[in-house]
């Protein structure tokens, strides 16, 4: 059910890859709230995905970019207002990807080759999609700009592997950049924090379902879904939100806050 939350609102929403990744989710739910949109994933990532489904579904455009080229995320700025007939109001970067975790290399045996392109794919593409957006001047004021992080960028999951000092980088930016955007421009910038969810990323992650089972156990509301998540960004990027940037949100049923839970202690004293 829909109330009109983005009705005459226009963005740009990267890295839905099928019916289980948020930013899938989130299309759908922007849809449904009377946003407009254009779609956008690597090359590469689109022949994975089921992406064509998606904008028939939504009546959105595809533009394909790879968001570590500076060349193809002016492209695509300049083709989505195009298309959508001027300046944008919402952008959400769900883009996530470690070689090092690809390939099975520990933390304490990275190739630095790979480290090096995770971290431009994951983290360094947030600050080269908001450096499109601010030199184009693309943004409405009182736009929204999301990125979808995880808490293994405040504390350590061993086989989360390098995806956490990507994350710690990605919030870092959406800190710095968020200054300027909204000193300068009106826009806002923030990191949902998310529950783990099983999307196609983070299943490539060893010991997720561990990960996902722990965080169910430990929150007092349970894990967030990625609908749920969806529906958290369709808040932030309406009207409601307008003085709430440079925050990394946590939504995740409370995990982040609680010590231990009484079903932990349980399983830890049978």
């Amino acid at each position: 059910m829909g109330y009109n939350l983005l009705k005459g609102k226009k963005g740009i929403i990267f890295g839905a890859l099928d019916e289980n990744s948020i930013a899938w989710k989130t299309a759908e739910r922007v849809h449904e709230e009377g946003g407009s949109f254009v779609l956008t994933n690597a090359p590469i990532a689109m022949r994975m995905g089921q992406i064509n489904e998606l904008a028939k579904k939504t009546g959105s455009e595809i533009i394909p970019a790879d968001a570590t080229s500076e060349e193809d995320l002016a492209n695509l700025v300049s083709q989505a207002m195009e298309i959508l007939g001027g300046k944008l109001d919402f952008v959400l970067h769900s883009i996530g990807m470690s070689v090092n975790v690809r390939k099975g290399r520990a933390y304490t045996d990275e190739k630095y080759d790979f480290t090096a392109k995770g971290w431009d794919v994951s983290a360094l593409s947030f600050h080269k999609v908001m450096q499109s957006l601010y030199k184009a001047d693309a943004m409405n004021e009182w736009g929204s700009i999301v990125a979808l992080t995880y808490m293994a960028a405040q504390r350590t999951f061993p086989d989360y592997n390098d995806m956490a000092d990507n994350k710690a980088y990605l919030e870092s930016v959406a800190r710095s950049f968020g200054y300027f955007f909204g000193k300068e421009k009106k826009v806002r910038v923030n990191t949902i924090s998310q529950s783990p969810t099983p999307t196609t990323a983070g299943q490539g992650v060893k010991g997720f379902d561990g990960f996902i089972s722990y965080a169910e156990k430990m929150s007092p509301l349970g894990n967030a879904t990625a609908l749920d998540c969806a529906n958290y960004t369709v808040s932030l990027f309406s009207d409601l939100t307008r003085k709430v940037t440079m925050q990394n949100l946590f939504h995740d049923g409370g995990f982040s806050m609680t010590g231990v839970s009484q079903e932990v202690i349980e399983r830890f004293t049978e």
